[in-house]
């Protein structure tokens, strides 16, 4: 069975007056209420989209479902692997909270090379989020 994907263009990425992303509400109740028919829409936004703003919030509805109990969440890891190299602390804070919560082994190791190479290349403008925060969480969730 497949869902209707909803078109929605109701993204709003953190800025200085607000330090958090917004994402279409009825859009996400939708494909979290949909639970695992969602997991191929959202395998198909993750390897084909640039947007950034796409993708933070499909990684969102991805850890929504974990958070409710969906199985197979960690099935999107190949989709997901294609930014683990990405620059965005928007998108690596979200890549970073989805695998702490899926523990996919294959993760292990692009969190870290995160962690480095945000210390050996720090942001040259302040951000908004602390992606080294969450990877860093993630990598000792890993550990323990």
């Amino acid at each position: 069975m497949t869902i209707t994907p909803i078109q929605s263009n109701y993204i709003k990425m953190p800025s200085k007056q607000d330090n958090h992303c917004e994402f279409d509400g009825i859009k996400v109740l939708y494909y979290i209420s949909k639970k695992e028919e969602t997991l191929p829409l959202l395998y198909d936004t993750l390897k084909t989209s640039n947007n950034e703003g796409e993708i933070c919030e499909a990684i969102y509805i991805a850890d929504r479902l974990t958070e409710n109990g969906v199985k197979n969440v960690d099935k999107l890891y190949p989709a997901l692997s294609r930014f683990n190299d990405t620059k965005s602390p928007n998108i690596q804070t979200f890549l970073a909270g989805i695998y702490r919560k899926t523990k996919v082994p294959d993760a292990f190791g692009p969190l870290v090379k995160m962690l480095i190479q945000n210390s050996i290349n720090p942001p040259k403008e302040p951000q908004l989020f602390d992606p080294n925060e969450e990877i860093g969480g993630a990598i000792l969730d890993y550990l323990t």
